[in-house]
C-alpha cells in the first residue's frame, strides 16, 4: 500500500447528538393552566426539533422552524395547518445549550410546561435522559459577513458578526427605574447550564394587571415568574393579585420584586433575554458560528432575525462554494497521483488531491494558457471544453475508487454513464478548478456511482452524475 493512503484527511466536525432514552416532565402551561405532560424522545440524524401533539387526532407534528412562527405575544407561538404551539422558546435553549441536535418533544396539550420559568428544569431533565452521539456530522453555519435584522418601530436589533464559537450577548432598556439597563454575554455555549439555563422570566406588574384581567396567564405563580413593581399597588389591585396567585399576603421587596422571591443574579432579567434569543434563534433550523449582539430583544424580532438568517442559510446552501486552502501541502502531489491513474499529460486533468476519505475525495487543477487544447478551442478565444471538465471530475473520482485496492497500479478505471451534466459558467485560463466527488451509493464490485462539482472563482461551474467501474489491466 502506498504511503499517500496513510495520510487520508480527518474529520475533525463535530458529530450530531440525541437523547439516549425518553424522559417525561409535568407541569402546567403559563398561558393556558392546563396540566401538561410533556416526553422528550430521541430522534434520528437530521431531524432537528419537532413538537408532537399527542392529544390530537392524527398526532401532528410541528417542526421549530422559524417560517410557522405566528405571533409573539407573550412567547413565541407556531402554527402548522392549525395546529399550535406556544412558549417554544425555553426549551429550544436547553436543546441548543447542551448541544442537542434531534429531540422529538410530545406534548398532551398546546404549550410545554413552564416549570419555573426558566430553561432550568428541561436541562436537568435532558441531562437525566443522557447524550448520544450520532453518525452524522452536524451542520453549522459559519458567519462570514455581519447580517443584521432592525424592528424600526421599537428600535430592537440583532446582529451577527464572524466568531471562533457560537457566542450571545444581550443589552436590554426597560426605560423604568425598578429595572433599568441591563447586560448579560454567553461567552461559551458550555457555560449555558451555569450561567443562563436558570434565568426566569418576568412582568412589570402593569403587564400582569392586563394579562389577569385577560385571562392569559392562568399558569402563572409567583414560583415562575419575577414581577416588577413598577408603579403604585392600590389596596384594590392587590387584593386582585393575592387572590390570583393564592397568597393571603403579599408585599414588595425593597429590590421593587414582588413578595418574597430572590433574585439569581442582578442581570437576571437579562439572563432571560439571552436564553430566550437562543430558543428563537434555534428556529433558523441550523446551528450558527457566529457573536449574535442582541439590543433589546424580544420574541418579535429574534423570530423576525431567525427568518431572516434561514433564508440566507437555505440560498447559500443552494449555491454553496466549499472552500479549501490551497497553500497547504497536497494530500497527493503530481507524482503521487501518477502512481494510482494511468493517465499522463497531456490527458492528466488533475494537479492535486486535497482531501480523501472513504466516501469523498477534493482535487484541484490549474489551467493555464498552455493547455494544448486551448490551440483550437476556440482560437482567440479560449474556454477549457466541458467535457474535459467532466474528465478531470471523473479522473478525481478515480482516485477515490482506485484508493480501495491495495495495487491500483495494476487497473484501469472505465466510464459507465454520465447523467445530470450541467455547465453554469465558462473555464478560462488563469482559472484554479476544484473538484468535489462524494458517493451516492457504497463502491460494490469496483463499480463507483458518485455526484461530482467543479467550482472556480467561488462558483459552480460543472456538475454530474458519473459512474465508472475499475478493471484489471489486462
Amino acid at each position: 500500500m502506498t504511503n499517500w493512503k496513510k495520510t487520508t484527511a480527518i474529520n475533525t466536525r463535530m458529530k450530531q447528538r440525541t437523547i439516549k432514552k425518553e424522559v417525561i416532565l409535568k407541569g402546567v402551561g403559563l398561558h393556558t393552566g392546563a396540566e401538561v405532560t410533556m416526553k422528550f424522545v430521541p430522534a434520528p440524524e437530521n431531524h432537528g426539533y419537532a413538537f408532537k401533539r399527542v392529544d390530537l387526532e392524527g398526532e401532528p407534528i410541528i417542526e421549530a422552524d422559524a417560517k410557522y412562527v405566528i405571533n409573539t405575544q407573550r412567547g413565541t407561538n407556531l402554527e402548522k395547518r392549525g395546529v399550535k404551539i406556544q412558549t417554544s422558546e425555553h426549551v429550544l435553549a436547553a436543546f441548543v445549550g447542551l448541544e442537542i441536535d434531534n429531540v422529538l418533544i410530545e406534548l398532551d396539550a398546546p404549550e410545554p410546561p413552564i416549570m419555573d420559568g426558566s430553561s432550568k428544569y428541561f436541562v436537568e431533565a435532558l441531562e437525566t435522559a443522557g447524550v448520544v452521539e450520532q453518525e452524522a456530522e452536524r451542520e453549522e453555519y459559519i458567519v462570514k459577513d455581519v447580517i443584521s435584522y432592525k424592528d424600526e418601530a421599537t428600535g430592537s436589533e440583532i446582529t451577527v458578526i464572524p466568531s471562533d464559537e457560537y457566542q450571545v450577548t444581550t443589552m436590554v432598556d426597560f426605560g423604568t427605574k425598578v429595572l433599568g439597563t441591563q447586560n448579560a454575554t454567553l461567552e461559551r455555549v458550555s457555560d449555558f447550564k451555569n450561567e443562563i439555563s436558570e434565568a426566569r422570566t418576568f412582568s412589570f406588574l402593569h403587564e400582569l394587571e392586563m394579562l389577569l384581567e385577560n385571562g392569559l396567564i392562568k399558569g402563572g405563580d409567583l414560583n415562575n415568574a419575577i414581577v416588577y413593581v413598577d408603579k403604585e399597588i392600590s389596596e384594590e389591585t392587590m387584593q386582585k393579585l393575592e387572590k390570583a396567585f393564592n397568597k393571603k399576603k403579599l408585599t414588595v421587596k425593597p429590590n421593587g420584586i414582588l413578595d418574597n422571591l430572590t433574585l439569581h443574579q442582578p442581570n437576571e432579567a437579562a439572563r432571560h433575554k439571552l436564553l430566550d434569543v437562543i430558543g428563537d434563534v434555534a428556529l433558523a433550523g441550523t446551528r450558527i458560528r457566529g457573536k449574535i449582539i442582541a439590543n433589546k430583544p424580544g420574541h418579535y424580532v429574534n423570530t423576525q432575525f431567525a427568518k431572516k438568517l434561514a433564508n440566507i442559510i437555505k440560498l447559500e446552501k443552494r449555491n454553496k462554494v466549499p472552500q479549501y486552502d490551497l497553500n497547504q501541502p497536497p494530500l497527493m502531489d503530481i507524482h503521487q497521483i501518477m502512481d494510482v491513474l494511468p493517465h499522463r499529460p497531456p490527458f492528466l486533468l488533475i494537479d492535486r488531491i486535497l482531501e480523501l476519505s472513504d466516501t469523498h475525495v477534493v482535487g484541484m487543477k490549474n489551467v493555464t494558457m498552455n493547455e494544448n487544447f486551448f490551440v483550437g478551442h476556440f482560437p482567440g478565444s479560449p474556454v477549457m471544453p466541458g467535457v474535459l471538465q467532466v474528465e478531470a471530475m471523473a479522473q478525481t473520482g478515480g482516485i477515490l475508487v482506485l484508493s480501495t485496492v491495495p495495487d491500483p497500479e495494476n487497473y484501469l478505471t472505465f466510464f459507465m454513464k454520465m447523467d445530470n451534466v450541467k455547465f453554469k459558467q465558462k473555464v478560462l485560463p488563469g482559472d484554479t478548478l476544484t473538484f468535489h466527488c462524494s458517493l451516492i451509493t457504497p463502491i460494490r464490485r469496483g463499480i463507483c456511482h458518485m455526484q461530482a462539482y467543479a467550482y472556480a472563482n467561488n462558483k459552480l461551474v460543472c456538475e454530474a452524475e458519473l459512474m465508472a467501474q475499475i478493471a484489471k489491466k489486462k
